[in-house]
């Protein structure tokens, strides 16, 4: 089979950090969220070529990304648009893709933000012993935020309903945009031309649950869509599991550090107070109390208290006077 990482988002829930960056390279722990998913693909051997779908905005991070990697499978494969109002929505970039690299195998398919638990092997195996579609299913624990994702209805492993977005959702066990379809179901082609909705790929299961067989593999371990701040947070603080990161070329002096901080490289951080926060590289912290959030690279703060905060690249700050 041949996979698919959707990576074309912009991310505006993550801006000023992800204005011009993917999220998919943000740092999690030792590596970055796009690596975790790289290298699940990399290892397993039924999988043959792996497109990183993305836009013309990032394709350039993308090329630079993968030079520095050993990868063997992946390659780029670029859609038209270079901002959020020109985008075909996920299913119809999915149709084009499938079109412009003549895929007729088989398909893995996963959103590059998502961080998942388990493997992918697991998840392969499931899939050829169902013999048909088949998702990764995820209860979420809540109500509310099941509302924002695809809720799946099973009859053992079999997907008997499915509603994108339920406004009154009936459970919590939800679809994490990771799914391998059979050649025969792929059918981008068809529901796109039937006018149906081309966004999230969550309408395509549900049309698909309507008219073919679909399968869940359902996890109970951790799983992390990174999209806001919060939950990328949540994702850094699940890997480095209370401990912190520093990296070696990072200067940390008279500071304290709680839990889950992670510090890159050629960032130094003086007389200052951190928990639950990212540093990037470059950045200089000094007389600083910050709590539960993300200081983007090249960045200068003195004598602040922050929390929740996302300050972009390039950015001084002084005594709350922004430059």
């Amino acid at each position: 089979m041949d996979a698919v990482v959707l990576a074309g988002g912009y991310a505006t829930r993550l801006w000023p950090i992800t204005r011009h960056r993917p999220k998919m390279m943000l740092p999690v722990g030792e590596t970055t969220v796009i690596d975790r998913v790289l290298s699940e693909l990399e290892s397993d051997a039924r999988i043959d070529d792996v497109y990183i779908s993305t836009n013309e905005r990032f394709a350039d991070d993308f090329e630079r990304f993968l030079a520095d990697r050993d990868y063997e499978k992946p390659r780029l494969s670029v859609e038209d648009t270079t901002g959020e109002d020109e985008k075909f929505g996920v299913v119809g970039a999915l149709g084009q893709l499938v079109d412009r690299e003549g895929i007729d195998d088989d398909l893995f398919v996963i959103a590059g933000d998502n961080l998942i638990s388990f493997d992918v092997s697991d998840f392969i195996d499931a899939y050829e012993a169902n013999g048909a579609t088949t998702l990764a299913a995820y209860d979420v624990g809540s109500l509310e935020k099941a509302k924002s994702y695809g809720l799946v209805t099973l009859e053992g492993d079999e997907v008997v309903d499915f509603q994108e977005k339920p406004a009154d959702p009936a459970s919590t066990l939800v679809s994490i945009a990771c799914y391998v379809f059979p050649a025969e179901q792929v059918r981008f082609e068809e529901y796109l031309a039937d006018g149906n909705n081309p966004d999230e790929p969550g309408w395509f299961i549900q049309w698909l649950v309507d008219n073919d067989e679909v399968y869940a593999y359902t996890f109970d371990e951790a799983w992390f869509d990174i999209g806001t701040p919060d939950s990328y947070l949540e994702a850094v603080a699940y890997y480095l599991d209370g401990e912190n990161r520093v990296a070696d070329g990072a200067t940390v002096e008279n500071s304290t550090l709680g839990e889950n901080v992670h510090v890159l490289d050629d960032a130094e951080v003086v007389d200052s107070s951190l928990d639950n926060s990212v540093v990037f590289p470059g950045a200089t912290l000094r007389d600083c109390d910050v709590r539960e959030s993300i200081i983007d690279r090249e960045t200068t703060l003195e004598d602040l208290d922050l929390a929740g905060a996302l300050i972009g690249a390039h950015t001084t700050i002084t005594n709350g006077d922004d430059h």
